[in-house]
């Protein structure tokens, strides 16, 4: 299996100088609960650094929360529940997942959703992936499990047969990050144990979403996985172990604009 090539990087989208709002991405974010704040609002920072608008769907708590931080996000719209479809429509990808509860109601409205589009970019991260219907993965979908998520959805099964089988994206997070779809695998070697921290896996989740709104999906996840790993690794440099989800979320743009 091939190391990932940083030359792939050069074939991520930029934005253009003449381009205007709305076009560098709009993403949306389906996530967190009244069990889970942060995770969620991990993904939401990150992604705002890269794309024009995040859309923003949620529980009443955490939604409030996004209204009193707002001048923190570039374009943060909190999405009213009548409109979803509307968003879902409207937005480049979506994100779901991130600081869901692993309950029926969570299993309902994720496997409702995507069954109603799939033909949508979709990224599914956290509890979403512990309750969906592996039926229902295509090419369109991106997946970000850890070991035991993978094991959840696939039992024992090698990460290049899923990707086959089910035709999807998988980034299979560890030590060594493996993504893989039906054709091709590489390995990430980026990253380092300061990310074992809570709330890394969401920054990832929202990274690689972004970049997915305007990127074919194994090219957002195998770059976003490195740029991720690349991102902790230079904090690693300056603190060792000693840096968190938030920190990763400020580095990120600066790694990408030295290596981009």
């Amino acid at each position: 299996m091939n190391q990932f090539d940083i030359k792939t990087l050069n074939r991520l989208y930029r934005p253009g100088q003449d381009s205007h709002k709305g076009q560098n991405g709009k993403l949306l974010v389906i996530g967190g609960s009244n069990l889970f704040h942060s995770a969620s609002m991990w993904s939401l920072e990150v992604a705002s650094r890269i794309v024009d608008m995040v859309f923003y769907s949620s529980v009443p708590v955490n939604e409030a929360i996004v209204r009193k931080q707002k001048e923190r996000f570039h374009d943060g719209i909190i999405v009213p529940k009548n409109k979803l479809t509307e968003y879902i429509d409207e937005a480049d990808c979506v994100l779901i997942g991130p600081g869901m509860e692993r309950d029926t109601a969570t299993r309902k409205r994720v496997n409702d959703l995507l069954s109603k589009y799939p033909d949508k970019k979709w990224v599914i991260d956290g509890g979403a992936l512990q309750v969906m219907d592996k039926k229902l993965l295509n090419s369109m979908m991106i997946i970000t499990p850890h070991h035991k998520e993978y094991q959840i959805l696939f039992g024992a099964g090698a990460i290049e047969a899923m990707a086959g089988k089910f035709g999807c994206t998988i980034v299979l997070k560890g030590k060594e990050d493996v993504i893989c779809n039906q054709t091709q695998c590489v390995v990430n070697k980026t990253g380092n144990e300061g990310m074992t921290k809570g709330g890394t896996g969401d920054v990832l989740a929202g990274l690689i979403a972004a970049l997915y709104c305007k990127n074919d999906a194994f090219l957002a996840a195998a770059c976003g996985t490195y740029l991720n790993g690349l991102a902790g690794d230079r904090l690693y440099t300056l603190v060792g172990p000693y840096f968190n989800a938030s920190d990763l979320v400020k580095d990120i743009p600066k790694v990408m604009a030295e290596v981009l």
